[in-house]
């Protein structure tokens, strides 16, 4: 027992080293990327672009839900072809070229389908999952798959899945809000063996706001052994009480990063900076400000 603790310790501090010199500025893309204000999210300071939401199909096949008024659900591969269209990968693939501080691109899904997948036909390279994932990649120029399963938790496929996406070159992060204990489970089951810079499961993107709002990040650092980057959300109107104006924002990241030194931070979501008229640069500011 006291290895392991002594371990996890290591760990922590290899990790803290690691952040400390690169922290996370990050922001889930909630509205249709081919409506949204590409230029805005390129330049307003945010580093880390989470592309909401894919789903896998029962099938394997993977859709890129619009979640926006007047656009229509894509289906982006299937049986191993990226079939999303050139303009969809060419607006995805511009976030990290030009005039851009974005460095990394991500999309995140729940766990939908996963669980059977990957017992049957299984996460082989010849299984139409891996190869749309490939595919995906490849026409998306993508980093990292993003986690947000709020219902199944289930440690076994969820582990599988991510040393799938391993061997296809993708890293993997989370993005709780509740269940610390399954976290914390697969945390250290998908990072066995490996070591800071080569973690596949490298961050953990912690919900403080709706039913993380009492989320604490230095106790989730605490029971992961890693640094979080917590997000806030932004002002809105479907639940306004959730919402913090930048200001607020300012105020709350920075007596957290005080308290416990923060791999970053980040906004849910796009969708209702724009909605809402609301300043991307403002916003992005603040991230700059308290995580430069």
């Amino acid at each position: 027992m006291k290895s392991h603790i002594l371990a996890k310790a290591l760990l922590f501090e290899l990790l803290f080293q690691y952040v400390f010199a690169m922290h996370i500025r990050s922001i889930y893309l909630f509205k249709d990327v081919m409506k949204s204000n590409t230029t805005a999210l390129k330049t307003s300071g945010f580093n880390s672009l989470i592309i909401f939401g894919i789903g896998v199909l029962d099938n394997g096949d993977i859709e890129y839900y619009s979640n926006t008024p007047g656009s229509s659900d894509v289906l982006v591969a299937s049986n191993g072809t990226y079939v999303g269209g050139n303009a969809l990968a060419n607006k995805i693939r511009s976030f990290k070229t030009g005039t851009t501080g974005a460095n990394r691109l991500e999309i995140s899904m729940n766990s939908q389908h996963i669980s059977d997948l990957m017992a049957n036909p299984g996460p082989g390279a010849d299984t139409p999952i891996y190869r749309n994932f490939k595919a995906l990649k490849a026409a998306w120029n993508l980093d990292a798959v993003n986690n947000d399963d709020e219902s199944i938790y289930d440690v076994a496929s969820t582990v599988t899945f991510a040393q799938m996406l391993a061997n296809i070159g993708y890293k993997y992060t989370i993005v709780p809000y509740t269940n610390i204990d399954f976290w914390a489970t697969i945390t250290t089951q998908i990072n066995e063996g490996r070591t800071t810079p080569d973690l596949l499961m490298d961050r953990v993107y912690l919900q403080c706001y709706d039913g993380g709002a009492d989320n604490d990040p230095g106790d989730w650092q605490s029971m992961l052994g890693m640094k979080v980057v917590p997000l806030l959300w932004v002002i809105n109107d479907s639940k306004p009480y959730d919402g913090m104006t930048p200001a607020q924002a300012q105020t709350t990241f920075a007596d957290w990063n005080q308290q416990d030194a923060l791999a970053g931070g980040g906004y849910w979501n796009d969708y209702d900076i724009e909605k809402m008229g609301s300043s991307y640069t403002q916003y992005g500011g603040v991230l700059k400000s308290v995580f430069p």
